[in-house]
């Protein structure tokens, strides 16, 4: 796993912002999903096919790990739900990802199955016919599981959102049997000011500045304009690691002031300009003196301390933009 992979990782693995994410996917920013009631649970994905049971010896066992994986109690309407809820987090665009987190969630379902199944056997209820021989009773259900893809990168995710994108089939008739699957997506480049004001955390920050990362004026602009720019250490670190914000972050401090470290981002980007524009100058006018025939390339090169070699691609580049 990479250093990116890591620090965004360890950032949604918090439960508030953890929380936040599935908040804007399911409820519209409504704060539906408590921190305290998330748990975290083992992100081992493994299910044993075929004979559906360790004792058969044609079984197969399949494992894969996610990200993160919690489980949570939520109540609706006066009903309790139970859900399991994983994130996926996506520094670079996965083309594969439809299938990668149908396989993720098919495993946890059958995960589910056969620990039921063990459990339903352990109570010897004797059962007739089809409950007898799967183990898994009529009246048994399954706990929901809802994976989040969120993408930490600066581009706009071009990658198959559904497993029919990915088929090699453009017949309605066919794909009218083969069920489809499809990723729920946060995508810093597609978020709109107004979707960025649903997240309640830092994470309404982290993607907004990765929606701004290309662009070092508005980057500026966006972060001015928030008042929020004090944030927990965690979040600071996925901002510099993404945006290459030159933030100075110290493990002793709980929060980061983000503004001040994009401020001096700008100016020194400023700095940078202004010192190409005088050398585009001094170069114009040596260019000039060469082609009246009173300096010569070796001459000019001394006088701007460079190689003859590094001068005459200078003069070209003056030349292109001339």
């Amino acid at each position: 796993m990479g250093k990116k992979d890591t620090i965004t990782k360890n950032y949604m693995k918090e439960n508030r912002v953890f929380a936040d994410a599935f908040n804007y996917l399911l409820y519209n920013g409504q704060q539906m999903i408590q921190p305290e009631k998330l748990r975290e649970i083992d992100t081992t994905e493994m299910a044993i096919l075929q004979g559906g049971d360790q004792k058969h010896q044609d079984s197969e066992t399949v494992q894969k790990y996610r990200d993160i994986l919690k489980k949570t109690v939520v109540k609706e309407d006066g009903e309790t739900v139970y859900l399991l809820l994983g994130v996926e987090n996506q520094t670079d665009i996965h083309y594969a990802m439809p299938v990668r987190n149908l396989i993720y969630d098919a495993l946890q379902y059958g995960k589910q199955v056969s620990d039921i199944t063990a459990e339903n056997r352990k109570t010897g209820k004797k059962r007739s016919g089809g409950e007898y021989l799967s183990g898994f009773y009529k009246e048994d259900k399954l706990t929901p599981v809802i994976t989040l893809v969120i993408h930490f990168g600066t581009e706009l995710w071009d990658g198959p959102e559904s497993l029919h994108e990915m088929l090699r089939v453009n017949d309605k008739k066919i794909l009218d049997y083969i069920p489809d699957y499809r990723i729920h997506l946060i995508d810093p480049a597609r978020l709109t000011k107004e979707q960025l004001e649903l997240f309640q955390t830092s994470l309404r920050e982290v993607l907004g500045c990765i929606k701004y990362a290309k662009d070092k004026e508005r980057l500026k602009e966006y972060i001015t304009e928030n008042t929020r720019m004090y944030m927990e250490n965690a979040a600071a670190q996925v901002i510099k690691a993404i945006t290459n914000t030159p933030i100075t972050i110290s493990e002793e401090e709980e929060e980061i002031n983000v503004c001040q470290a994009v401020d001096e981002m700008i100016e020194d980007g400023r700095a940078e300009g202004r010192a190409e524009g005088e050398l585009f100058g001094f170069i114009k006018a040596y260019t000039g003196l060469i082609k009246d025939g009173l300096l010569s390339v070796k001459e000019a090169a001394l006088r701007m301390h460079m190689t003859e070699e590094k001068f005459v691609e200078e003069m070209e580049k003056v030349n292109e933009k001339s």
